[in-house]
């Protein structure tokens, strides 16, 4: 749905009704007040003639408006439109909340995307009625917002945590969109928490991080837990629950709780201009931006109905990092998820590095985590990865030369797996490694790429399941475009009969 297509009659009844469905799909400009806000803003409904409505909030921004301070559109769901269609303009969103365009600027973009920067700036236009560049920046002002808001972060740390280059152009930046100073906006609102000095990032940050409703937080948390690469990620337990999961980030940790309608993140980094991405690629690991709604409405009118009806917030596990997740998913072929973590773990130690420089080590030389208080080490990256010396940790030789393959693919931007790359391509690539097969390949797909309809082909487990509950093998055509979600739906019912359950692929 481009900028021209938003349905106007259709945008005003969703906030005339506050449709939570809608959230994040657009934004509701009213033009006597110069206020923009979500769907489900709760002031009154404004006068039709009044309104306008656009796709992103940049596009509300770049007309004028300035964020509703009673609805706070900085803390909208993403619009999963865009995984659905994983264009162009979706994938360079995807780039721009993994701050792309502030390092790299418009130029750096279009090359990740393999455009010239004037068909980028086209497709902007026409698909949000805006630039890349505006997207950007509202990008940062709206996360400054959030840290104004919910934090006690001083305003020079905000600055640049939200990704501005100095506290001169993010007073002018605040001012100039939405006509107040940030040490205004800390004065009306105020932080929500508790009063006190001044928060840093190293001794721990909180955001909130809105999601759709309803949202299965346990079964995200679990499938994680059970997943964890010792040292790099863990998780805290309270019964069969989950109550935090964290994992390690490049100048310490971070750390996600589930509560009552949101995610709680807490980040305790010396790296505060990575923020804005830590913030992105957490939503992505727990798939907030998903749509239930929609997901329900197609698969709920098929065989898979009862398992929808059962588990309706279920979401796609995504990946913090991609490159990682694709290491995890080759080491995992055919053998079991306590037996990939051992592997994962032991290539980690190997190769990792420790997520805060100068921690201390252990007398194997590997970081303390007893000493630091957090979880030590950083998964390696792919050209570490590539020259690393991975005998004698169990790996077959056939399995070290495909890892060596893909961290080579990868190192050299042949293959990219955070989001840049048109999933199908990317697809294809990975099947030219040797030792990477269509599982392996869509089970990359599914939760590196984000690709809702990305099908792990050959999965015994899921083929089984099937059988059992008598789904024939064709119509898994009729999920489409969520076949992702019809994996995880099918999946689940497996682990939780387990006595009928073969053993199949570590997922």
């Amino acid at each position: 749905m481009t900028t021209r297509q938003l349905d106007f009659d259709a945008c005003y009844l969703a906030v005339s009704a506050r449709d939570s469905r809608f959230d994040g799909r657009f934004y509701t400009a009213v033009t006597t007040t110069g206020i923009y806000c979500r769907p489900i803003c709760p002031a009154r409904t404004p006068a039709r003639g009044n309104v306008r409505f656009y796709r992103h909030a940049a596009a509300a921004e770049a007309a004028g408006f300035r964020p509703c301070r009673r609805c706070r559109p900085e803390l909208s769901p993403g619009d999963p439109g865009w995984d659905v269609r994983a264009d162009l303009v979706g994938r360079a969103l995807r780039l721009i909340d993994d701050g792309v365009a502030d390092e790299s600027g418009v130029a750096g973009l279009a090359r990740r995307l393999h455009v010239t920067e004037r068909h980028l700036h086209r497709l902007f236009a026409t698909e949000l009625g805006t630039g890349p560049l505006a997207v950007a920046r509202t990008r940062r002002l709206l996360l400054a917002k959030q840290l104004l808001t919910e934090t006690t972060l001083p305003i020079t740390d905000v600055a640049f945590a939200a990704g501005f280059g100095s506290v001169r152009q993010f007073n002018a930046a605040m001012k100039e969109s939405y006509g107040f100073a940030p040490g205004e906006l800390r004065k009306t609102n105020g932080p929500m928490h508790e009063k006190g000095g001044p928060v840093a990032l190293t001794t721990g940050l909180t955001l909130r991080l809105g999601h759709r409703e309803p949202y299965d937080a346990q079964s995200v948390l679990r499938f994680l837990g059970a997943r964890a690469i010792p040292s790099v990620e863990a998780v805290c337990r309270s019964g069969d629950d989950v109550t935090a999961y964290t994992r390690a980030v490049p100048g310490g940790s971070i750390t996600l709780r589930p509560a009552a309608g949101h995610v709680l993140l807490t980040v305790r980094t010396t790296e505060t201009h990575l923020l804005s991405r830590l913030v992105a690629r957490c939503r992505r690991l727990l798939d907030l931006d998903a749509d239930p709604g929609a997901v329900r409405e197609i698969l709920g009118s098929t065989s898979l109905a009862p398992l929808v009806a059962a588990r309706p917030g279920l979401r796609v596990p995504g990946a913090y990092d991609g490159f990682e997740l694709a290491v995890r998913a080759v080491v995992g072929q055919q053998i079991s998820v306590a037996g990939a973590r051992t592997l994962l773990g032991r290539i980690a130690a190997r190769a990792g590095v420790p997520a805060v420089p100068d921690s201390p080590v252990d007398e194997n030389g590997t970081p303390d985590a007893t000493a630091t208080g957090q979880v030590p080490l950083l998964f390696p990256t792919a050209d570490r990865l590539a020259a690393a010396d991975l005998d004698g940790l169990g790996l077959t030789t056939r399995r070290v030369a495909t890892i060596r393959a893909l961290a080579e693919a990868v190192a050299s931007g042949a293959i990219d797996l955070d989001g840049a790359g048109d999933p199908a391509d990317t697809t294809a690539g990975l099947l030219e490694i040797p030792g990477i097969g269509p599982w392996t390949a869509g089970y990359i797909a599914l939760r590196a790429l984000r690709d809702p309809d990305a099908w792990p082909e050959g999965d015994l487990v899921l083929r089984r399941t099937m059988e059992r509950l008598g789904v024939a093998a064709g119509e898994a055509e009729r999920w489409r475009p969520w076949r992702a979600y019809a994996a995880l739906h099918l999946w689940s019912h497996a682990s939780d009969n387990p006595d009928t359950t073969p053993r199949g692929r570590n997922r």
